[in-house]
């Protein structure tokens, strides 16, 4: 073979190489809070595998930066497990507290939340006799307030905690990466700290626009943040330094809110109203509601952009949703009551933030 015909041969080699890596979307990971985690393969839009994760009750997940790590609460030990996401196996489990809940990456550090106090379920409505029972029961028992607990996932330990209000939910990074940004659900607060040391440096009180605030996203951009109000039926915008600027209507019981990569669009999974709900960026306008399930809580872009993926407990099922027509295009079975999703590539969504 002559010389020229090598080359040429090499260069349509590594070019069908190229292509071939160039065509692969990703993963999807999919946590089931009756099972383990379920793996999409996000080019055929089927689950491939199930991952056992050691342990019951998983909710919060996460992917490192890099893609090697996958990173699951496990509510009913008190820890997370680290799983080899090449492997598919645990490599190890990491005690946090009772209760573990969110799980955000950054750097080589987890962020969990986990609450001492939580007797499970969720806080009762406002108002209700219910309420009133919890109010007068919390103020007997000097109830502990709820943590993030910070692991170094290279010494693979809990190396220190930053102590949120009762029953933590929503976790968020400025954009800077110098503050921490935690919804308080069963005080309706929500609190800034640094990350440096922990130091609560604000609070935002959110009784007077709404209860129950639980979703919490960042702009790309990092001038605004997003807070969904459960049971205000609303959204809360706040300026870069947590001023309130104003909210919006959604519709029942709204939870995971994420902009879009660009920044010109919310995406909203209102649960009880079973929609998810997409406003326009700038004049918060709505856009469009589209039709889902039972129970949908979390959801993710894949690293393309082109789909939503919403996990919809109480319809055991992963919506698939183009995310330029806004209309749902599949359903993935999940028959073990799917709560969160994130991606690798990282994406955009109401547990994770794409990488630029």
């Amino acid at each position: 073979m002559k010389l020229t015909h090598v080359v040429i041969a090499a260069a349509v080699s590594m070019s069908i190489g190229m292509n071939a890596n160039a065509a692969d979307r990703g993963k999807a990971y999919v946590s089931n809070q009756d099972g383990g985690v379920s793996v999409i393969d996000l080019n055929t839009l089927t689950s491939t595998t199930t991952i056992d994760v050691k342990g019951e009750g998983p909710r919060g997940l996460a992917v490192s930066d890099d893609g090697k790590l996958l990173v699951v609460a496990t509510r009913e030990n008190g820890s997370v497990s680290v799983i080899d996401t090449a492997t598919n196996e645990v490599l190890s489990q990491i005690k946090v507290g009772q209760n573990p809940e969110f799980v955000r990456i950054k750097g080589n550090f987890a962020f969990v939340s986990y609450e001492p106090s939580a007797k499970g379920g969720p806080p009762p409505a406002p108002g209700s006799t219910e309420a009133a029972a919890a109010a007068k029961e919390d103020n007997d028992d000097d109830k502990e307030p709820a943590r993030i607990g910070i692991i170094d996932l290279k010494l693979g330990k809990k190396i220190r905690e930053i102590t949120g209000g009762p029953e933590t939910e929503g976790v968020e990074f400025s954009k800077d990466g110098k503050q921490l940004v935690i919804t308080n659900e069963a005080d309706n607060t929500v609190t800034v700290h640094s990350m440096k040391s922990g130091k609560l440096l604000k609070t935002i009180k959110t009784h007077e626009y709404g209860d129950r605030p639980r979703g919490v996203k960042v702009s790309p951009d990092g001038k605004t943040y997003l807070v969904t109000l459960e049971y205000g039926n609303k959204f809360m915008v706040m300026d870069k330094n947590f001023k309130v600027l104003r909210t919006v209507d959604t519709g029942a019981t709204p939870y995971g809110i994420s902009y879009d990569r660009k920044g010109e669009r919310i995406f909203v999974a209102a649960n009880k109203a079973k929609t998810l709900e997409v406003y326009d960026a700038k004049t918060y306008a709505k856009i469009k509601d589209i039709s889902t399930g039972n129970r949908c809580w979390h959801f993710t872009f894949t690293p393309d952009d082109k789909e939503v993926l919403l996990a919809c407990g109480k319809s055991d099922a992963v919506f698939v949703i183009d995310a330029e027509k806004l209309e749902v295009k599949q359903q993935i079975e999940d028959k073990k009551m799917p709560w969160g999703v994130v991606t690798y590539p990282k994406s955009m969504g109401s547990l994770d933030t794409a990488i630029k």
